[in-house]
């Protein structure tokens, strides 16, 4: 029996100590943010919150201080492997100003996207927390969402993301008791595209099978991805917008492997366990080319209010979601999502029959409906989601599904290609960051409350 329980502690010792630490270098200080819960008759409550940046774009490094990543690689000594390197590395705090280019104030964010200090960032990503330990969690099935956001100085090639996703709010630590850093320090992201770029996973590195990429000098890709629900509420530059719900088999944080996690990294993109390409509702994709953008019915040279509206069969916040609505507020008028005016392709709102004869005519892979598709959806909304903000440029696919025809060998004429008015050759992310390294992104006023509660008819 002894010998039975002095081997328990030390396998329990060792557990403990293949952990994700915590760095001691860089105070971490959340930058507040406000948002607010409202009620029937649209009153609200202001409620005190903050952001944290992703544990993606933090510094990893040894006891010793020395760096744990480089560039788009591992130092091969202190993390020759997934254990050891938990092991070895530490995450630090993070100077939002100064090396994220993030800014709060009051019930605002400002995502700057080329910020110049001891080296250069790129872009950033952001979650909301109720406190220091935790992340917000929304619940907004029978709900809308609202919020503010400037677009003006976001052009072809970069995408200003403002989305829902099925995170731990602990950021995993309590499933992954290797992971000591938690929400605290922006750790647990995931998506339904199941990244292999996170440098950790659920309390472990992801150093084994680590491919440095060949057209991004500080990512790469491992072994491991990262896969969870995913409700894209906004993804849009100044020259066009999508709100897609990204569907998985099972709705909260798990691990993948390799190709079966699908998604761009993949063989197969399609062989994970969620759905990689949503059914997106893109207004200029769905036939209307004069509803968004510069000077257009929705002006994006102005503060944009969005709101996105999550209605269930039976109107409570317990029933099957069966539609998802969208509604834009600017200069005090109200206007509706403009409808689709391609053949075969009825409506402007995201809903089964929507999704199902848009993939039909579209000629697009139904991974929507493979997986669950608006039922799954609203159970991951039931159960609450993190609100991610982000703003980003595309080393994949320079940002063209979003804003320009694609893909880029069929014809723009074929339905569904065209997504927006950008060339083709634009959004080649080296020329992004050269020619917009001032671009920004602005959200604010995020309330979230009963159907018609946010927003002033």
């Amino acid at each position: 029996m002894y010998r039975i329980l002095k081997s328990f502690i030390l396998l329990s010792l060792v557990n403990m100590s293949l952990s994700q630490k915590i760095g001691k270098l860089t105070p971490e200080v959340h930058p507040p943010m406000t948002f607010q819960k409202c009620s029937e008759g649209g009153s609200c409550e202001t409620i005190q919150g903050e952001v944290v940046v992703d544990a993606n774009w933090r510094w990893v490094h040894s006891a010793q201080g020395q760096n744990c990543y480089t560039g788009n690689t591992w130092n091969p000594t202190i993390c020759p492997d997934d254990e050891t390197c938990a092991e070895n590395c530490y995450l630090d705090g993070a100077n939002y100003e100064s090396v994220y280019g993030v800014t709060t104030s009051e019930d605002s964010v400002r995502l700057n996207f080329v910020t110049q200090s001891q080296g250069k960032n790129i872009g950033s990503r952001l979650f909301l927390m109720s406190n220091e330990s935790n992340y917000q969690l929304f619940h907004v099935l029978g709900q809308e969402f609202t919020f503010d956001v400037d677009v003006s100085n976001l052009d072809c090639g970069l995408n200003g993301a403002l989305y829902l996703v099925s995170m731990d709010s602990d950021g995993g630590s309590a499933r992954f008791p290797t992971n000591e850093a938690g929400a605290k320090y922006g750790t647990g992201y995931c998506d339904a595209q199941c990244p292999r770029d996170l440098k950790f996973i659920s309390g472990s590195a992801n150093v084994d099978g680590w491919i440095p990429s060949t057209n991004n000098p500080n990512t790469g890709y491992g072994n491991l991805g990262s896969c969870c629900a995913e409700m894209d509420l906004w993804e849009a530059n100044n020259m066009a917008t999508a709100v897609t719900p990204h569907p998985c088999d099972t709705s909260s944080q798990s691990v993948c492997k390799s190709d079966s996690c699908g998604g761009a990294a993949s063989s197969n993109r399609y062989g994970g366990i969620c759905d990689p390409d949503g059914c997106d509702y893109n207004p200029y994709r769905m036939g209307n080319t004069s509803f968004f953008g510069p000077n257009k019915m929705i002006d994006t040279n102005s503060v944009i209010t969005v709101v996105t509206q999550f209605i269930t069969d039976d109107g409570s916040s317990d029933g099957k979601l069966t539609s998802i609505k969208r509604l834009y507020v600017q200069d005090g008028n109200v206007i509706s999502q403009s409808v689709s005016t391609i053949d075969g392709v009825e409506g402007n709102e995201v809903n089964e029959e929507f999704c199902t004869n848009q993939k039909k005519v579209f000629g697009d892979e139904d991974s929507f409906t493979k997986h669950g598709g608006l039922a799954k959806m609203g159970e991951a909304l039931k159960d609450g989601m993190v609100l991610v903000l982000s703003l980003w440029d595309d080393y994949q696919a320079n940002m063209l599904w979003l804003d320009s025809s694609y893909p880029t060998t069929s014809s723009p004429t074929d339905p569904g290609v065209a997504r927006g008015s950008c060339p083709t050759t634009s959004g080649v992310p080296s020329k992004v960051e050269q020619n917009y390294p001032n671009a920004y992104v602005v959200y604010s006023n995020i309330k979230v409350g009963p159907i018609d509660s946010t927003y002033k008819k």
